[in-house]
């Protein structure tokens, strides 16, 4: 257990200075100052007598807040999209948002809907898949490119995956063209290596997460996808009933509920985008031409026919929340996924028992 500490420390994190205000335990304001975002003057400052640390979610909050824990404070990381008076404040300074921070944090850490970071271990594995996600995106930009520069001419390429692309339209292009585009093409053979590569380092780390095949049990959920669901969440147990995995990673609709009012709005957005767009990609799969016959393709599928304005779009999203809490309990309880009527078989429960 944690002792109790007397002062709380609002640290608002910049990129080259911190802002930083000391609240001590009667409420007043002991100290405001400044520190360098660096790991040596982190360090130097909170060389002090335990307190509690608050310090918003962002690019340099996880290796600060490992320098606090290591410090002896206790530190909670706050999700400003979760506070109003931090993000929509009308007076929103450095100063004035490490005040808000030390005094939030000194009434109820909750207010501050506090966010765990991922382990170090999941967070090198996880950078493996974001850097191919990357190369993916810089390789369909050139591939835009290169069509764009055709079509100006009056010449189109024909269509081919994005993975034969180079190979397969580079007789394809104008003579006029060629000195232009050769470096593209040189550019796109390179990156078509190097994803595959970043894929067989995916396979590999997968093999270190055996729960990686139970979630992706499901056809439309590969191990790219099934891999980066687990190091994102990291450990399963952070989400307490598995039909709200779809609002932790901001699949769940916004709500904005008043008296007789109960407008259809857009999704929250407030999980992870990365591991969000690859659960859609699995729906949009799982709903395609080449999904497989399941309860969750039927229900998508009746979803869609209901028409409406961009009722496949939002059927697509409610599947990948569907998906979402189908993977979460499947991680849970190790039962072996039925496509067909998987809620009402037993066989799923045999399974996990034997």
């Amino acid at each position: 257990m944690r002792k109790s500490v007397g002062e709380t420390i609002g640290c608002d994190l910049g990129d080259k200075t911190c802002a930083i205000c000391i609240v001590d335990a009667s409420g007043r304001i002991k100290e405001r100052t400044s520190v360098a975002t660096t790991r040596k003057a982190m360090a130097e400052f909170f060389a002090r007598q335990a307190a509690h640390v608050v310090i918003e979610v962002g690019a340099h909050s996880r290796w600060v807040s490992q320098i606090l824990n290591e410090a002896g404070h206790r530190v909670t990381v706050a999700n400003p999209r979760r506070v109003q008076l931090i993000s929509a404040n009308d007076n929103k300074t450095d100063r004035h948002d490490a005040e808000l921070l030390a005094r939030l944090g000194r009434a109820d850490v909750e207010l501050l809907a506090p966010v765990e970071h991922r382990s170090p271990e999941a967070q090198k594995d996880l950078a493996v898949a974001k850097a191919r996600d990357m190369l993916v995106a810089t390789r369909t930009s050139l591939i835009n490119h290169v069509r764009g520069t055709i079509k100006s001419v009056g010449e189109r390429l024909p269509t081919c995956t994005s993975e034969s692309f180079a190979r397969k339209t580079w007789e394809k292009v104008p003579p006029s063209l060629r000195p232009a585009l050769e470096p593209i093409y040189q550019s796109l053979s390179r990156i078509d290596e190097q994803i595959r590569e970043c894929d067989r380092t995916i396979d590999r780390i997968a093999r270190r997460y055996p729960d990686v095949e139970v979630v992706s049990q499901v056809h439309g959920v590969g191990t790219l996808t099934g891999l980066v669901f687990i190091l994102t969440i990291d450990d399963k147990s952070r989400i307490e009933r598995s039909r709200t995995a779809g609002a932790f990673l901001g699949l769940r609709p916004r709500k904005d509920q008043s008296g007789d009012g109960d407008p259809q709005l857009r999704i929250t957005k407030a999980g992870d985008p990365f591991l969000r767009r690859l659960l859609v990609n699995s729906a949009n799969h799982i709903l395609g031409p080449f999904g497989r016959d399941s309860d969750l393709r039927r229900w998508g599928l009746e979803l869609a026919r209901r028409g409406g304005k961009n009722a496949k779009k939002r059927a697509k999203v409610a599947v990948a929340r569907k998906l979402a809490v189908l993977m979460h309990r499947l991680w849970v309880t190790g039962e072996v996924y039925e496509p067909i009527g998987y809620r009402d078989s037993g066989k799923a429960r045999n399974a996990a028992a034997a």
